[in-house]
């Protein structure tokens, strides 16, 4: 048994050592899988171990479970004759994956079908056979994986059963499937009541991962919760609920240089796991929505499932947990926030360039800090908190400091400048905690160094 294995062996080991894993099992994805390997008659049978190869055609339903199709050929000859058998293997097999997410994604599987013998001396006789085992797939790429496979055949007849072993080692090609969420970039804080803070203390070196769907610099993002609920562990969308998403797909219709990303999140009953992935589902049918029903390309659309991890509201209450029972639909915008339709929340990414060290806004910036003052003008119940993020140059003592003086820079230039009333707006420095791109380049830099305003719309009409 060993010297058949050998060779297929070796260059999966090879292989795996210098694979970098890149994704696991996917929901609705087709797979086609050429294998080689052994084959060994067990018992009475009286038969040579001999090379197999053959191929499968699999369907995954969901991530964890799967379906496949078998056919495999051995060609071996009698231990103590010199008659050749042909032997012809196919089976339909299902499959349960464990760790889905890989890269390594063991997996156990068992399957029904028949087996048919040939020789000369025999002529062709077939019987059904039932096959268990398991294996592993090691993904090296998002659509191929390595895998080995070892399974139990047992079948019955002439009042006897034989058991056969066949191990085998191949690669797994994957198509379509449920496209994992993209990664979003970074979501704002929302704003605290209209008051200034002090700087808040000095952050570790290695700044925290930053919140998705904060907008680029001259964007903004257009948020908007959408009010419905979706009938318990379930991610179907109903009918009333369809005005509520219209407002987003109308929205991206009218401007199709838009992009989105539709967030679901939840209460917090369940445990935290069942709720990520119940959120995504429902992220992912209102991306679905969007596409079927408003012609919205999916390259503009992400989906992101956040379970209970960001509540809005107190889950101790039944009103709490209905508002934290949400999906929202977070729009990249690159034009003026002013000309449109205000929605529950806007984040505009200001184009300010400050001297280094320095929190004085330059006569150049004021076009752009108009931006913010000519929308708060236009609808005055509107309340705003000022940003400040810096790169990692320097301490983050002074980075912090920096930042705050800069938003507070910002929030005076907007009362002097505008008329902004001071109650309406805060200022709050975040240092090189909140980045958006990695410090090791000038150009990730100039992203980290930047000035957002959070624009709570509560609009009277």
């Amino acid at each position: 048994m060993k010297r058949f294995l050998l060779p297929f062996l070796v260059p999966v080991l090879l292989l795996a050592t210098l694979a970098v894993a890149h994704a696991g099992v996917t929901a609705e994805s087709f797979s086609v899988s050429p294998f080689v390997g052994g084959y060994s008659f067990l018992g009475r049978e009286h038969l040579e171990t001999r090379p197999v190869g053959g191929v499968r055609g699999g369907y995954n339903f969901t991530r964890h479970v799967g379906a496949e199709a078998v056919f495999d050929f051995t060609r071996t000859e009698g231990r103590y004759s010199d008659i050749d058998y042909n032997i012809y293997d196919y089976h339909f097999d299902m499959l349960y994956h464990f760790m889905p997410d890989g890269p390594l994604v063991p997996y156990l599987a068992a399957g029904y079908g028949g087996q048919t013998r040939y020789s000369a001396y025999e002529g062709s006789v077939t019987h059904g056979v039932f096959n268990y085992g398991g294996g592993v797939k090691f993904f090296l790429t998002e659509k191929m994986a390595l895998r080995g496979d070892v399974r139990h055949l047992i079948q019955k007849h002439n009042e006897h059963s034989y058991h056969d072993l066949q191990y085998t080692v191949g690669l797994d090609f994957l198509f379509g499937g449920v496209k994992p969420a993209a990664a979003a970039q970074a979501q704002p804080t929302p704003p605290p009541q209209a008051q200034s803070e002090p700087p808040a203390p000095a952050p570790a070196e290695v700044p925290p991962a930053v919140i998705p769907t904060e907008p680029k610099r001259g964007h903004f993002t257009y948020c908007v919760t959408l009010h419905g609920e979706f009938d318990i562990d379930r991610a179907l969308i109903r009918p009333e609920y369809h005005e509520e998403i219209a407002r987003v797909g109308d929205f991206m219709k009218k401007y199709p240089d838009t992009t989105a990303v539709i967030e679901g999140h939840t209460d917090n009953v369940g445990d935290a796991d069942y709720n990520q992935k119940l959120s995504q589902r429902r992220a992912e049918a209102v991306v679905n929505y969007l596409v079927d029903n408003y012609g919205i390309d999916r390259s503009r659309l992400t989906a992101k499932g956040y379970g209970l991890s960001r509540p809005v509201a107190d889950n101790a209450t039944d009103a709490g947990r209905q508002k934290n029972r949400r999906v929202e639909a977070v729009i990249d915008c690159a034009f003026d926030a002013s000309k449109v339709e205000p929605p529950e929340r806007i984040c505009m990414g200001l184009v300010l360039d400050f001297d280094s060290g320095s929190a004085q806004i330059r006569p150049q910036n004021r076009s752009e800090i108009a931006k913010v003052a000519d929308f708060m003008k236009r609808y005055p119940t509107t309340t705003a908190l000022i940003e400040g993020h810096t790169d990692i140059e320097g301490s983050p003592e002074t980075n912090m400091k920096l930042s705050q003086e800069r938003a507070q820079a910002v929030v005076a230039y907007l009362v002097q400048e505008f008329g902004i009333e001071q109650n309406r707006l805060a200022a709050k420095g975040y240092g090189a905690t909140r980045r958006v791109a990695y410090n090791a380049t000038p150009e990730g830099r100039a992203k980290n160094r930047r000035i957002n305003a959070v624009i709570d719309c509560v609009i009277q009409k």
